[in-house]
C-alpha cells in the first residue's frame, strides 16, 4: 500500500539537511538563532491569518514557537523539544503542507539544529528537517517546500547575513 506521495506508508521519508558556517562563537551563534529569531525570520515565512508583526522561540524545553500578527491575534506552529544551549535544539515543526497549524506532536516532523565551533572563530551550523513521513499524505509536499531555494537554504542564509550584522 502506498500513499498519494507513492511513499509506503510507514517508509520514512529522508531528511532534509542544510550547513552553514558563521564568524562567531557557538554561544553567539546560539543566541542569534533563538533569541535573535525575529532579527532574521522573513515576515513572508508565517502561518497567521494576518500579517507577522513578530517571531517568537521561547527558550526552554517544551516552549512554544509562535507569530504574533498585526492584527494582535497569536499564531502557533512549533514546539521546543530539546533545549541544549549553546550546541543544539530540536524543534516539532507543527505545520502541514497546507501551511496550516496541527497541534497533535506525533504528526509533526523535527527540525534539529547544532552549532559546532570550527577553526577561526567559526560555527558550523547544521540544521537536519526529518520525519516528513509523520505528516501523511502531505509529508513529501512539505519536504519539497523546505527544500526549495527559499526553504531552508535561503533561511540560512537571512541567519548568517543576522550574525555577520550583530
Amino acid at each position: 500500500m502506498t500513499s498519494v506521495a507513492n511513499t509506503p506508508l510507514g517508509a520514512s521519508v529522508a531528511p532534509v539537511r542544510k550547513s552553514i558556517s558563521v564568524k562567531a562563537t557557538v554561544e553567539h551563534a546560539f543566541k542569534v538563532y533563538t533569541d535573535g529569531y525575529d532579527t532574521w525570520w522573513p515576515r513572508s515565512h508565517h502561518i497567521g491569518k494576518s500579517p507577522m508583526k513578530k517571531a517568537i522561540m521561547e527558550g526552554k524545553a517544551g516552549g512554544r514557537c509562535y507569530s504574533e500578527q498585526v492584527d494582535g491575534t497569536e499564531c502557533d506552529w512549533g514546539r521546543v523539544l530539546v533545549w541544549e544551549p549553546p550546541n543544539r535544539i530540536v524543534l516539532a515543526w507543527q505545520i502541514t503542507h497546507e501551511w496550516g497549524y496541527k497541534p497533535d506532536l506525533a504528526k509533526s516532523s523535527e527540525v534539529e539544529i547544532r552549532f559546532t565551533q570550527e577553526a577561526g572563530g567559526m560555527t558550523r551550523v547544521d540544521l537536519e528537517h526529518r520525519y516528513f513521513e509523520r505528516h501523511g499524505a502531505g509529508g513529501a509536499a512539505m519536504k519539497t517546500a523546505v527544500d526549495a531555494p527559499n526553504g531552508w537554504s535561503g533561511l540560512l542564509q537571512l541567519y548568517a547575513a543576522a550574525v555577520a550584522g550583530s
